[in-house]
């Protein structure tokens, strides 16, 4: 609670099975505001209408973006002025993937990259990216670019300089 309480949360992914929950549980924790970022209208729609009536004085924003269009994410970002980001979206059913493989890392590494980027940008205080267990030991093109985008930012953190405030 002390983590989110009165602070401007942002989650990608909103409308997702794991994003749709964290608007829930951050959602009652009393954040000042909470953007939910969300490439499915349907999803979006969806999760909005839930938390409008789960906190109706709750301060929040539902856009739509694809996280790989960096320009709309940035524009977005930018103007939510995100104190915590929570980076659910991705895509997640390893099936679809294994037929899907270039959407599935322009979506999960590509996508994950203009986040985390955008993110250290506009100097988000801290930046949590939502992986999944099967990056431990990849063996399908799920788990493999789940485990890019650890990759990656692992690297941002272990060469945080100066230029960033970014956790």
């Amino acid at each position: 609670e002390r983590l989110i309480k009165g602070k401007r949360i942002l989650v990608t992914g909103a409308g997702g099975s794991i994003g749709s929950e964290l608007v829930r549980q951050l959602s009652d924790l009393s954040p000042s505001h909470i953007s939910l970022i969300e490439n499915s209208e349907y999803g979006l729609f969806k999760v909005d209408l839930e938390l409008r009536k789960r906190h109706p004085t709750l301060s929040s924003n539902a856009c739509i973006v694809d996280i790989r269009n960096l320009d709309r994410l940035t524009n977005v970002m930018k103007g939510e002025r995100p104190d915590l980001v929570f980076h659910a979206a991705a895509l997640k059913h390893v099936p679809l993937l294994e037929s899907n493989v270039i959407e599935g890392i322009e979506t999960n590494v590509f996508g994950t990259i203009n986040v985390a980027e955008v993110a250290r940008s506009i100097e988000v205080k801290t930046f949590i990216q939502i992986s999944t267990d099967k990056a431990v030991n990849p063996t399908s093109v799920m788990g493999a670019s789940k485990r890019l985008a650890e990759q990656y930012c692992q690297a941002l953190n272990l060469h945080n300089d100066s230029s960033t405030n970014t956790n």
